[in-house]
């Protein structure tokens, strides 16, 4: 993955369509040199505003897109600055369904230019099929009673926080943005569902038996929609532990009104029972709550009541204290 980047906002005028670029300044911000938005967009991920010429100037290796919009399309109003992005001297990065080098003007351009496009959501070649057999290190997945709620972050907090420790851990990005921040990983939702447990056993490769791989979770079991890809993570990381992710100002499943969040009791439960296939002696370190709609006083309250009622540690990552060491000792363990 070519660093630093010049961020690209498209057109986009719903935050939450920018979580990419929101997810490299939060937890990447070396890697970014700026952002550029064209006109009518009305997202900012607070960085310096700059042409790619300019970001190249100024040692931008790469134009990163940092949407995420729905069905991942990159629309043809983007193509021309894209294009300029590499006659700048800078390549492209994009985590999208639509493919940079399937679109004939950039293909075109990157290759006449000896510019490489970066498509981070094609899988490796060569991934087979999960084995299910042991293997050496200590594996940590991050779950979810839904989608978007926080896995990636509570993963990259717990990854660092036992960094500082001392402890041998390593994130394993297992999405477009995980991939985008850490500089390596597979993207599991673009794998053939008969590959992707043997693709979460490739990220998360044999180890030292001290070494700890913190693996971003993605969906969640109880999603209508993206259950597969929870399910092959679990399957293919054979967990020693694992953390439950929520929000608990969620009612419904993410763009699935018809479907209830689930309890964090219910998924750790599922989460025992399945991953017990591969590691049988799996189990929950603790519970990780997205508290940002909530003041410090009800976020605290929050994480009190959740950890006297399951007898785990329950943490904001993202507010830290106290409460978040008591979970870093549980995932220590």
């Amino acid at each position: 993955m070519p660093a630093p980047y010049l961020i690209f906002l498209g057109d986009t005028v719903e935050p939450g369509y920018a979580k990419t670029a929101f997810g490299l300044r939060d937890w990447a911000p070396e890697r970014c040199i700026g952002e550029y938005a064209l006109p009518g967009a009305r997202v900012t991920a607070g960085l310096e505003r700059m042409t790619p010429a300019e970001a190249a100037a100024r040692g931008a290796r790469a134009l990163l897109i940092g949407v995420a919009n729905p069905g991942g399309v990159i629309p043809q109003n983007w193509v021309p600055t894209l294009v300029a992005a590499l006659e700048s001297g800078l390549d492209l990065v994009a985590g999208m369904h639509a493919r940079l080098a399937d679109i004939p003007a950039l293909r075109d351009t990157a290759a006449g230019l000896g510019r490489k496009l970066h498509d981070v959501r094609t899988p490796p070649a060569g991934i087979g099929v999960g084995s299910g057999l042991p293997r050496s290190g200590r594996r940590l997945l991050t779950v979810g009673t839904d989608c978007a709620l926080g896995k990636k972050y509570t993963a990259l907090a717990i990854a660092r926080g036992l960094q500082a420790r001392g402890i041998d851990a390593q994130f394993r990005a297992s999405g477009q943005t995980g991939i985008m921040i850490s500089g390596e990983g597979i993207a599991v939702d673009a794998v053939i569902a008969d590959f992707a447990a043997g693709a979460v056993e490739l990220l998360s490769p044999p180890a030292h038996p001290d070494h700890l791989d913190v693996i971003e979770g993605q969906g969640s079991l109880f999603h209508p929609s993206y259950a597969a890809v929870s399910l092959a993570l679990i399957h293919g990381s054979q967990p020693d532990l694992f953390v439950v992710c929520h929000d608990p100002a969620r009612i419904h499943i993410l763009g699935h009104p018809a479907f209830p969040v689930p309890s964090v009791k219910a998924v750790i439960e599922q989460t025992m029972m399945i991953g017990r296939l591969t590691n049988p002696a799996i189990r929950c370190a603790g519970v990780s709550l997205n508290t940002s709609a909530f003041d410090e006083a009800e976020a605290e309250r929050r994480c009190g009541e959740i950890s006297a009622r399951l007898g785990l540690p329950a943490a904001d990552p993202i507010r830290g204290g106290a409460a978040f060491d008591r979970l870093l000792d549980a995932c220590q363990g």
